[in-house]
This record gives C-alpha cells, structure tokens and sequence, in this order.
C-alpha cells in the first residue's frame, strides 16, 4: 500500500539531528541546510553514537564526492572531464595530468573558509530524486519489482515473508520476533511505529550495522554467506573538531598517499545508473577502491511497504559482501591487527568482543599510531585517517599544536556466529596534541615514550590483579573472576587522569619529568584502591590462610598481600 505522503526527501525535509553550538539545542535539518549550516552546530545527536558514526561516513560520502570533482571555487578541475548536468567524472583521468596538491588546495581553502561551498548543494538538488524514501529510486532501498527479480520465487514481497521489524533495525532496541528485549526505551506497542525522520536515519545505520540472522538472500550463482554490516566489522576510529563542519573536515580524505599519483573515482551507492548495476557490482565481492562506495555500502536489500496507519513492513534479503581482511588501504576509520590465522602480512579489523569491552582507546595506543620498538619493530598499521592527519599537520594545514580528538563509537555483537545482534555501545575518546601524537625527534620522540608508560601502566595492572586474586583466594572466592572485577575498576579509575595527562603533553615538556609525574599520579591510585581493601578488610583477610605448593607451605593475608603489591610496584615504576 502507496502513503498518502508520497515524498519525504532528504535533500529538503529535516532528517538530521544536530545540535547547535549558540544555543546548545537540539535541531532537526535537512541536508542543504545542514551543509549550509555546518559550521554553526556542535555535533551531531542521533539516537546513538554509533548511528552518528554511520551517519557522518554518509555524509562524508557526499562531500569525498563532491570536492574529489570540484575545487573549493565550485570549478571542476582542469585534469578532470565532468558532465555539467549530472557532475560526475564523464571520461577516465590521464594519470599524467593529475595533480594531487589540486585536492590539497581545496582542503586549504576550505578549512580556511570555515564553511562548505555552494557546488555541494548543487550536486544534491541534482540527485534529489535518489534521496527521496519514496519514488521510483527510493532511498536505500529498492522498488517491489526490482525485489523481486532479484531474490527467490518463494521470498518475494506477496509471500509476505523475509520481513524485518522497526524494533529490530532500531538499535536501540535491537529485538526480533522470537527474543523479546526487556530493556528498551519504547513501550510493546511504540516499538514498531516511527516517524520518517527516525526511519531515515535507522535505514542508514541498519545498512552499517546488520547481523546475521536474516534468512533471506538475493539469488547468486555461487553460495555466500549473509554478511554483516562493513561498519560493524571495523574497530571505528573518527577525528572531532569543535563543530560539525571541522568534525567533517578533519576526516574529510581527499587523497591518499599510497595512490598520490593516480586519481580514485568516488562511486556512491546513489551513482548507479539502476540497481540492477549496482547487485552486479556486489556479486563480485571486490573489495572497491574508493571510500564513498565503503561509506555508503548496503549489507541489504531492502523494500518498504505501507500500511494504512503509515507504518512500515520492511522487506529484507542478504546481499554478497567483500572481506575487511587487508582493505586497510582503502577503509581509513578502523584500527588493525594482525591475522593469525592468515598469513605473516595479513591485517584484519581489530574488532571489539564483549570480551575486550572494558579495554579504553589510550590501552591500545599502538594500534592509532605506529610506534617504532626499540627492537625496531613497529607495532602495526595505523588508521588510514591517523595518517590523513599526519599529512595535514606535516603540510601545515592544521596546526602543530592543535588537539586532536580521535574518537569511537563501537556496537559490540553477542559474539553468536548464527546472530552477532548488537549487545551493548561501546564509545570512547582520547585528545592528543598533533605535534605529541606524530613527533619524530628520535629515541626521545613521544609515541615511543607515550607507549612505555602505558606498558608500564598496565605492569602496574598486572601486578594490582594479583593483589586482588590473592584476596579472593584468601576469601575462598574464585579468584580469576574476582580479580578480573576489580582491575576493571582499578582502570576505570586509571581512565581519566590517564586521559588528562596524555592531553597536557607538548614537545615543550621535560619529558622526564612529565613520566614522573605520571608515575607519582599511578603509585597514589594503585596504592589508594589497595588501601580500600585494607580499610574493609574482614577477620578472615586478617588471619589469612595456608597456601600450600610442591615447594613449601605458607601463609599468606590481607598484610602479606599489600606488602608483595607494594614492592612490585616499587620495582616496575622504577625499572
């Protein structure tokens, strides 16, 4: 059934949730006014943090397309050939004839500008019909004909099956027929309504963050899996400014230093001449070269229909994915780490599990810049947006002392092969100035230093988790499970000022002292959580018990515990 309501465009209708920095409320706008506007609201303010992710990665995708064609003047530039009508690359780019400092200049001149330029609205009022929910090139979705062609006899829409609910693709809620959510922010009966503008930005982060659990897919000729989102299998990682046009700027790539010297054509999901195209494209299963077909990648397709209250029954079927494994050269918003079950060169996403979801950004600061050993070894592949940042500050076109705030929104799955439903949001940040973040000055240089102590930090974790699993031994407690909640306290506390220091350094600093004095701040909070114990203690802490090994028999308590703690730390902040 058709609505009465036959557009809700996203050119024009407000669909984004904002929030404006003179005010500090919230607002909805549409994408012109939004691009328009960017430079007067604070950040973006979905529903979640990691629907803000998918969002920005959208959004990104129009402006890597845009001004990958069209100068900050709105000209197109001279190496490029761009149809005037539809402002897309018309004829393939002589390698020759492209130059890269093109792209950076553009970066200057709008960052210096303070805003976007006009072309962008231009290029969506030329592609207003494919950001419309509805028509015959419904937004991120497809039409029932066009459904049906694709998926099998059985699955098509009159069949009424391969459905997926609101409160499933709202992942707030995140809740499937057969497994109710008992903790949800909606009533039973709201949980299935929505208004458009929600129903918007759910479709996009639907498209990012998909499980599993659909039983529906397209017809191949060779089998696949259903696959999950492409954000969901990434460790995001995204740069924030002090507004939403800087937050869009400082992740804004325009070029890539492993392809200096050839130009990469941004295809967008809405730049396929027709669906049909499009599923081709995806049935190959290459991983594609540019960050706006990554951006904007469907793990589904999907078809609305409308009942008569204007609600909707989604229609859903898998679509074949590319792998994440080594596509670091093009995904620049993930972390990486090494495959061990691929080969010697092989890097995958570093995902979080619900295993690691305790772990903050400052623990695996190895893992956002890479970090020379003094063994030589680099600890891994840093982010390609760490190093899109690296190039700014070493052009100069952000400054060397700017804060840099790197930021994650994660959605951890259940870790359930058959399912990955989304358990619980994971977000997180760490500020850095950029001339800290990618010093070069030596064996003295700060990565290298910034990495020691949080070595050093988690020693000193270590030797607190053996505190307290000798406590839970003493209290005939499991001692694994016991200490394990305890160090995950103790770093919660270790967060913030560990936070707090890593923003205070500059090159400036005696950087002796300023290890010192981290290492002063490490002992008080080490030796404070061991005083908490010893505050609280019970008899039988007191008295202890009798440990008996191979070896020997001894006795240990609350006092022979705090004192082993105390001279391991004494050893490891001194070593």
């Amino acid at each position: 059934m058709k609505m009465s309501k036959q557009s809700f465009n996203l050119v024009i209708d407000p669909w984004i949730k904002v929030i404006e920095k003179d005010t500090n409320q919230e607002k909805l706008v549409s994408l012109t006014e939004f691009f328009q506007e960017a430079q007067n609201y604070r950040q973006l303010a979905g529903e979640m943090r990691s629907q803000d992710l998918a969002i920005l990665r959208f959004l990104l995708a129009i402006l890597t397309t845009v001004y990958s064609r069209f100068d900050a003047n709105d000209e197109p530039y001279e190496w490029l050939d761009v149809d005037k009508e539809a402002l897309q690359v018309s004829q393939s780019v002589d390698d020759d004839e492209y130059d890269q400092s093109d792209l950076q200049e553009t970066w200057h001149q709008l960052f210096q500008a303070g805003h976007f330029s006009e072309i962008v609205i231009r290029y969506l009022n030329q592609h207003q019909k494919q950001f419309d929910l509805f028509g015959s090139q419904p937004f991120y979705q497809v039409t029932a004909d066009q459904y049906d062609l694709l998926v099998p006899t059985k699955k098509k829409v009159a069949s009424g099956s391969g459905t997926v609910s609101i409160k499933q693709m709202n992942r707030l809620i995140s809740e499937s027929n057969n497994t109710p959510s008992l903790f949800t922010p909606k009533s039973e009966d709201e949980k299935n309504k929505i208004a458009l503008d929600e129903l918007t930005r759910w479709l996009i982060t639907y498209q990012n963050f998909t499980g599993v659990t659909d039983k529906t897919k397209i017809e191949t000729d060779e089998k696949f899996s259903t696959p999950a989102g492409w954000l969901y299998k990434l460790n995001p990682v995204a740069a924030k400014g002090q507004s939403v046009f800087e937050t869009l700027m400082l992740n804004l790539i325009l070029f890539n230093q492993d392809t200096k010297d050839h130009y990469i054509q941004q295809k967008p999901v809405w730049e396929y001449d027709n669906i049909n195209d499009y599923v081709t494209e995806r049935k190959k299963m290459i991983l594609p070269d540019d960050v706006s077909s990554l951006y904007t990648a469907w793990a589904r397709l999907l078809h609305i229909e409308w009942d008569e209250n204007e609600q909707p029954t989604i229609f859903s079927a898998g679509l074949p994915m590319y792998s994440s494994e080594n596509a670091f050269k093009v995904e620049p918003m993930s972390t990486w780490k090494h495959d061990a079950q691929g080969g010697a060169d092989d890097l995958k996403p570093a995902v979080k599990s619900t295993r690691s979801l305790g772990i903050a950004m400052w623990r695996n600061f190895g893992q956002y810049i890479n970090v020379e050993k003094t063994d030589g070894n680099v600890t891994g592949v840093e982010p390609g947006l760490v190093t899109w940042l690296h190039a700014l500050k070493n052009k100069g076109l952000i400054e060397k002392n700017r804060h840099l705030n790197l930021i994650s929104a994660v959605l951890v799955s259940d870790g359930n092969a058959t399912s990955q439903a989304p358990v619980v949001e994971v977000t997180d940040d760490l500020t850095i100035r950029a001339d800290v973040l990618f010093d070069t000055e030596g064996t003295q240089r700060w990565p290298i230093r910034i990495e020691n102590m949080i070595d050093t930090t988690q020693q000193i974790g270590k030797d607190f988790w053996q505190f307290a699993a000798t406590i839970g031994q003493i209290r005939n407690l499991d001692a694994r499970s016991f200490a394990s909640q305890q160090s995950a306290t103790f770093y919660e506390q270790l967060n913030t000022p560990f936070k707090l220091w890593l923003a205070s350094l500059s090159n400036d600093d005696d950087r002796d002292a300023k290890e010192l004095a981290w290492k002063h701040d490490l002992r008080q909070i080490v030796l404070d959580s061991a005083e908490a114990f010893m505050q609280t203690s019970t008899s039988r802490d007191i008295t202890g018990i009798i440990v008996t090994t191979k070896e020997k028999s001894r006795e240990i308590n609350i006092f022979t515990a705090n004192n082993y703690l105390r001279h391991n730390v004494q050893k490891h902040l001194e070593g």
